[in-house]
């Protein structure tokens, strides 16, 4: 096997303090030495295993980004149905619970069958939560209608195993003003959310408190001179490092509650079909296949884009394989009170802002989000983060994001006419729920589905409109041959 650059570089006598990979993300990581790096020379970034010291902090990295996302779909569907506060516990264990479990079928995978074995975190997709609040009204309520939405969760996930292999195959239709495109969306589309964790939810007004803006624009500042004045292993802990003081700053603010830490078990099973075996109803079935086909096309760009971030481009066997571990993981959940499984973008920033793309770092991940799942009290020791604290984080993580589909977009063809403007809908019309939540409130359900999710519609948007300009009626004589397709 070649040497990596790494390699070549130190056996040339030159520096290598990091380098830009075709990815176009910059990788901080470092050898620390020759023979370290000759004795990396034949194992990706992807593949190694970190000192345990340095895999358990960046694993708890991981985790902190992603904890309050995984826990905000099971959040709005128990207040939104006005859930007892045992109930929504259930709701947020069995989330955690099977999101640690995805992670790792995702990351380590079993055989050569299911998992696309990349540092990809999965947790509780937001694409479903429409759909369950009308199947919870229609049915008249949480008891008759929690088993109704898990068993169209069963069902419409093993519809998305089977249907994961043919689904792959469009990945030739995925070329970089596509992936470009939907990514730099979904790190876009993704700010508001970082803003409306740094509003007080317990306030009775849409005025922030000035407390929580400065508690935010500290973490943020601490996080800008880690990445300033620090490198190595502390650069790559920065979040964690903002996140910690950010925490012990709001302790004198008054933004911390520790309340949770008192009333919480250390070890605690989870509760199994806490509300009785799944049922099974039509409607609410063909609903949730559609919110399948739209995780699927999520995890499908989020693939693409994690493998050219991490230098580790995908082929069609490797998404068929992340998909059947989403599908899996999500035909699980039910079982355990939990939802549909998807990536988890914020997690792809991380991955670009540490530079640590080891998915045995990411396994770790999956293994403490089970241990959590299993100790109310570490849930709610994470849980005294307060959410401008992780909101400050979010925002690097979501601008990483962005600037990994802006990097994509570099490498396709935009001054062809057709490409920019592939780009410029895609972003535009995927922005709509972002800027306004109820823009197709009149919509019927079904539609809302799809159109409700920005990043949805983006991707669907992105994908009819490159086959409309650089595949239908595209003459052999063209001069302008379309953009190249992932490998297959």
């Amino acid at each position: 096997m070649n040497d990596t650059p790494d390699v070549q570089a130190v056996r040339d006598g030159r520096e290598v303090p990091g380098e830009r990979h075709d990815s176009g993300v910059f990788d901080a990581h470092a050898k620390s030495d020759v023979s370290d790096a000759v004795a990396v020379s034949d194992v990706h970034p992807v593949d190694e295993i970190l000192p345990p010291g340095r895999m358990l902090v960046a694993s708890f990295q991981h985790v902190a980004s992603m904890y309050a996302g995984a826990v905000s779909v099971p959040i709005v569907i128990a207040v939104a149905s006005k859930m007892s506060a045992g109930d929504t516990a259930v709701l947020m264990v069995g989330s955690l619970l099977m999101a640690g479990l995805a992670t790792l079928l995702q990351t380590l995978g079993i055989g050569n069958f299911i998992g696309s074995r990349l540092p990809f975190v999965n947790g509780v997709s937001f694409a479903g939560v429409g759909v369950m609040l009308t199947i919870l009204a229609t049915e008249g309520g949480v008891q008759a209608g929690m088993p109704v939405v898990f068993g169209a969760i069963l069902v419409s996930s093993l519809f998305g195993f089977l249907v994961s292999t043919y689904f792959s195959r469009l990945v030739k239709f995925f070329p970089p003003v596509v992936t470009g495109s939907v990514i730099t969306l979904i790190g876009v589309s993704l700010f508001p959310v970082a803003y409306g964790w740094i509003v007080d939810p317990t306030a009775h007004s849409h005025r922030n408190d000035p407390k929580n803006i400065a508690l935010t624009a500290a973490t943020v500042l601490v996080m800008l001179l880690l990445q300033k004045f620090t490198a190595g292993f502390l650069k790559q802990i920065a979040m964690l490092i903002a996140l910690v003081f950010g925490t012990l700053l709001a302790i004198p603010m008054g933004l911390a509650d520790f309340s949770a830490l008192k009333e919480a078990d250390a070890f605690g099973l989870p509760s199994l079909l806490h509300w009785g075996a799944p049922s099974f109803s039509l409607a609410p079935i063909l609903s949730m296949c559609v919110v399948m086909l739209v995780i699927l096309t999520e995890s499908t760009a989020d693939m693409i884009a994690l493998g050219k971030i991490v230098d580790r481009p995908v082929d069609e066997k490797t998404i068929a394989r992340g998909l059947r571990a989403d599908a899996l993981g999500s035909a699980v959940s039910p079982f355990f009170n939990g939802f549909h499984n998807s990536a988890f973008a914020q997690n792809i920033g991380l991955v670009v802002i540490s530079g640590v793309r080891s998915r045995f770092v990411v396994a770790l991940s999956g293994a403490i989000l089970v241990l959590i799942g299993l100790s109310p009290a570490a849930g709610a020791l994470i849980a005294v983060v307060p959410m401008p604290v992780l909101a400050a984080v979010s925002l690097f993580l979501f601008g990483s994001i962005a600037l990994s589909g802006i990097q994509m977009l570099l490498r396709a063809d935009l001054q062809r006419g057709d490409n920019t403007l592939i780009a410029v809908v895609t972003i535009g019309v995927g922005l709509i729920p972002a800027v306004n939540g109820s823009f197709y409130a009149s919509f019927p359900d079904w539609a809302q589905i799809v159109l409700g999710s920005g990043i949805s519609t983006g991707c669907i948007l992105a994908v009819s409109l490159n086959l409309l300009f650089n595949h239908l009626g595209r003459k052999a004589s063209s001069a302008a041959a379309p953009e190249p397709a992932l490998p297959h």
